[in-house]
């Protein structure tokens, strides 16, 4: 996967993203714990998949390296809604592509409105609506 970069455990905090389990994840707790008698710290980490909303964990040194997903954010402006699913027009490119309709975001889409969407890993997400054009 050319989509990720290596990180040092220790220099992540919430709100940053972690890959765990192959799936790209925002960290929603860190803790560390002391170094013991014999080893180095190791750090908890709880995140949510940010495609399937699992929660995962991952316990490491905090000297390990773990990957971290490269996200792409852009805008786009939303020209049909088909169901489950959102046709969104990028604005820089001009292509147009499906996303599927997330349940935080559905009541707030109409046609035309402006939207920022992430692109990661080979998948994309609406994050958020910026509002009417």
């Amino acid at each position: 996967m050319g989509t990720t970069k290596p990180e040092r455990v220790g220099v992540l905090k919430v709100g940053r993203y972690i890959v765990i389990d192959e799936e790209p994840c925002k960290i929603i707790a860190y803790s560390t714990s002391a170094p013991g008698k014999h080893g180095a710290a190791k750090a908890r980490i709880d995140a949510k998949g940010i495609f399937d909303d699992q929660k995962r964990s991952i316990i490491k040194p905090v000297d390990a390296k773990v990957p971290i997903p490269i996200i792409d954010k852009a805008s786009g402006m939303v020209t049909a809604i088909m169901g489950s699913t959102v046709q969104i027009m990028d604005l820089n490119s001009y292509e147009y592509f499906d996303l599927p309709l997330t349940d935080d975001i559905e009541g707030e889409l109409t046609d035309g409105v402006q939207v920022e969407y992430m692109e990661t890993m080979g998948r994309m997400k609406i994050l958020r609506v910026k509002g009417s054009s």
